[in-house]
């Protein structure tokens, strides 16, 4: 049996979208009025720029200040943080118990398959689109079988589903291995444009160099700060899967647990039945 999997929502795309276009926004406006400030101060008298000069103090050190100095790759990475953050909101709502393993499905399915009605057991558990549902529905469609027949569906329902969920996260995985991989290339650039402008420069300046050296360094630093997140939320979903994915077998076992013993009692008693001799009448004979 196939099931579909449950989609990542719809909006979460459109808020990586959102969220990058408003990045991508605000830096380009940092870098526009840094600009102009830029060319005002070189259209400024000669005599005033020894003064300005003595007035002027280093550039703090913040977010703001490291996105900038990031450059494209930089913008790339915070895209990729950006994606992070709705794929973690993401996870959090949809891999959870109660999403996972639905409230009263397992007590509801249960007394419907004692009753024998299986076609309204298989209905519940397809109005109740989860893991534990999935499995149930596998188990159901084989119940006029034999066990044999359920557990090895429920297996097969399971081990799919899992599949699902682990290919699911898996975008997380791949974030946390190409953000590092993006600020290593980032660095690289960098300096080879430091090397280079060191090699045309006769005399070159710390001033020349340092942008350079910067973007060199801030690009690890923001492979780093995504990649870190994004491999830890990684290794927690997978480990919460496993556990759900353990409880959700085990409790659609239970499930099925009086179901089995009835087969097996009634496989003992016709088989009781096949085995007992017939009863003779006998004859009283009189003396």
């Amino acid at each position: 049996m196939r099931v579909d999997s449950r989609p990542i929502p719809r909006i979460v795309f459109w808020l990586i979208a959102g969220l990058l276009i408003v990045t991508t926004q605000s830096i380009t406006r940092a870098q526009t009025s840094e600009e102009k400030k830029t060319s005002a101060g070189l259209q400024s008298p000669t005599a005033q720029q020894p003064a300005d000069d003595a007035q002027a103090k280093p550039q703090d050190l913040n977010i703001k200040t490291l996105f900038k100095a990031g450059g494209v790759v930089g913008m790339i990475i915070i895209a990729l943080s950006v994606a992070m953050v709705a794929l973690i909101v993401e996870h959090l709502l949809s891999i959870r118990r109660s999403a996972l393993m639905p409230y009263g499905l397992a007590e509801e399915v249960h007394g419907l398959i004692l009753e024998g009605k299986f076609r309204e057991a298989e209905e519940t558990c397809h109005n109740h689109p989860s893991f534990l549902g999935h499995v149930l529905a596998s188990g159901v469609t084989e119940a006029e079988l034999d066990y044999a027949a359920v557990e090895k569906s429920m297996e097969d329902a399971a081990t799919e589903q899992s599949a699902r969920l682990f290919r699911k996260i898996e975008f997380l995985n791949v974030i946390g291995t190409l953000a590092p991989m993006l600020g290593l290339m980032g660095t690289v650039w960098g300096m080879i444009q430091a090397f280079h402008t060191f090699q045309l420069s006769t005399n070159p300046q710390v001033s020349e160099l340092a942008p350079k050296i910067s973007t060199a360094l801030v690009t690890t630093l923001l492979g780093l700060m995504v990649a870190v997140p994004a491999l830890g939320a990684f290794a927690m979903f997978r480990n919460r899967i496993d556990e759900l994915v353990a409880e959700s077998s085990l409790m659609a076992e239970h499930v099925f647990a009086d179901y089995r013993r009835n087969l097996i009692l009634r496989k003992k008693a016709s088989s009781g039945a096949r085995k007992r001799p017939p009863e003779t009448k006998s004859a009283n004979v009189s003396q």
